[in-house]
């Protein structure tokens, strides 16, 4: 039996290696096409030090820098980064993005055994039969059993690599999924960070819009008071009772987009919205100092998108080249042995065996057009996939590019916000000063608490902004390059099922 199963592997091992060999003669190029690197990423120079606020962090770009893969602790917020375990260990789009990579591996497997190994069954078929007898004899039928049990087997020699080039399609297609799933992880790490980030940043603003509404019913009262005493205009009096309205007009919306942002970071942490954690003080957020920015031509070997779409162009180029090799001949092997006999007692003596040994070349000559009208489709899918590729590396650029920019002027922005929240204040405390001294009345001292307020809700916006934008390069960026899945090797406890499996999810460039 152990001779026949060396037998059994020789066969196959030739015959994958034979395919392996035949493979590089069809199909298109698999290597996607070379793009070009572009100087920089931005229209314009782009500076490595970002504006600093007056006391914020003095933020710089490191060119060339690796990416960080668990960015997100950057921030220094140890609740941060329990939120986002929490998401990553509980979402169930990606419980069911991996659930669906498994799928996707388990079909390469079945399709790998199905097609470069031998198939083999066992099968037992006792019956009793009634059928007529010779016309001549006195009994027009008669009873007979029929014992017969046997292994079978087969196998077709893929000499020019058709089922060798539609396993190595699928096998791109399961690292595309891979790559896919990377994106997915990525994309909700980042959803997450995003989401902590506006609500922290929707409650101080909700609390600071509430300030202002308290300070523009205060003012309108008093208003409303020296309108009664002579001492202010009607038009004053309807304008305080104007902007105190206003004020209280835009604090609903504010406090329904606080609770629109904390279900869905509940949601994206795999709970119910009722559930959703308490926003995080803003200010325990701290802006990472320091941000890696590859280089473009490394940005191609980094981002899950773009090794997604690579995948894709080698896939369809398989696929075209599978469908060249199907229109070759095909040789298929066969040979069964067994027992059978009409008794039991011939069944299992010497007698009773039977085997059988045959083969089958086919060469196909006329399918009305179909094997080449397939050719022509995955030749077109393969353009189809150049041209995704291309367009994906392109969007990468300008989506790094975009985020430079807006994470530069984010710092612009926050700079000045900063400055004007700190002249508001400074406008405050005087204000309230002079107040107290009888130099000014109560009128001017909550105007200019109502513009400090102001300016906050501004600062706070800001901070946000960037480091919202902050997220999103790292994001940009990618994982380092490294082994492991991504890299198109099975994971870790994930059997291959054999050489010729490892070999094809192996993928050899």
């Amino acid at each position: 039996m152990s001779a026949r199963i060396s037998i059994i592997r020789l066969i196959g091992t030739s015959a994958l290696a034979l395919s392996i060999a035949a493979c590089g003669a069809f199909g298109p190029e698999r290597t996607p096409p070379q793009m070009a690197s572009p100087v920089r990423y931005t229209a314009k120079d782009q500076s490595l030090e970002m504006p600093a606020a007056a006391s914020g962090t003095a933020q710089h770009l490191r060119a060339g820098a690796r990416p960080v893969p668990e960015w997100w602790k950057e921030y220094g917020s140890d609740a941060l980064d329990a939120l986002v375990d929490e998401g990553l260990e509980n979402s169930p789009s990606l419980a069911a993005a991996q659930s669906t990579l498994k799928a996707a591996r388990e079909g390469l497997r079945a399709q790998i055994g199905q097609s470069l190994w031998p198939n083999v069954d066992v099968g037992f078929s006792p019956s009793r039969q009634r059928a007529l007898a010779i016309p001549t004899l006195p009994q027009q039928t008669f009873l007979y059993n029929i014992f017969a049990a046997e292994v079978k087997t087969s196998y077709t020699f893929d000499f020019f690599g058709a089922a060798v080039l539609a396993d190595r399609a699928l096998a791109r297609q399961v690292q595309q999924q891979e790559y896919q799933l990377e994106s997915v992880r990525r994309a909700l790490a980042a959803n997450i960070v995003v989401a902590t980030i506006n609500a922290a940043s929707v409650q101080e603003q909700v609390a600071a819009t509430e300030e202002l509404v308290a300070l523009g019913e205060r003012r309108a009262q008093q208003t409303a008071a020296r309108y009664a005493l002579g001492s202010a205009s009607l038009d004053d009096s309807l304008a305080a009772q104007e902007d105190a309205a206003t004020a209280a007009a835009a604090l609903p919306p504010l406090r329904a987009q606080a609770l629109a942002v904390r279900h869905a970071q509940a949601v994206l942490l795999g709970r119910t919205p009722d559930q959703a954690p308490a926003p995080l003080p803003l200010n325990t957020l701290r802006l990472p100092d320091t941000v890696p920015v590859s280089v473009a031509s490394d940005l191609l070997h980094q981002r899950p998108d773009i090794l997604a779409a690579e995948a894709g162009v080698r896939a369809a180029a398989d696929e075209a080249g599978a469908a060249t090799a199907a229109m070759f001949p095909s040789l298929t092997l066969s040979a069964s042995y067994g027992r059978g006999g009409f008794d039991w007692s011939t069944f299992s003596s010497p007698a009773g065996a039977i085997w059988s040994v045959g083969a089958s070349l086919t060469q196909p000559l006329f399918h009305g057009g179909a094997l080449a009208a397939r050719k022509h489709q995955y030749e077109a899918n393969y353009s189809a996939a150049v041209s995704q590729y291309r367009q994906t590396v392109l969007a990468a650029f300008q989506n790094v590019a975009d985020t430079l920019v807006s994470l530069e002027e984010d710092a612009n922005t926050l700079a000045q916000s900063e400055r004007a929240a700190n002249a508001a204040r400074d406008m405050d405390r005087d204000a309230e000063a002079r107040y107290h001294l009888g130099a000014s009345p109560l009128d001017a001292a909550l105007t200019a608490r109502q513009q400090y307020e102001s300016a906050s809700v501004q600062y706070v916006r800001a901070r946000a902004a960037r480091l919202s934008d902050t997220a999103a390069l790292f994001v940009s960026m990618g994982n380092p390059p490294a082994g492991g899945p991504g890299a198109g090797q099975p994971a870790a406890g994930e059997p291959a099922g054999g050489a010729a499996a490892a070999a094809l999810i192996g993928l050899q460039r």
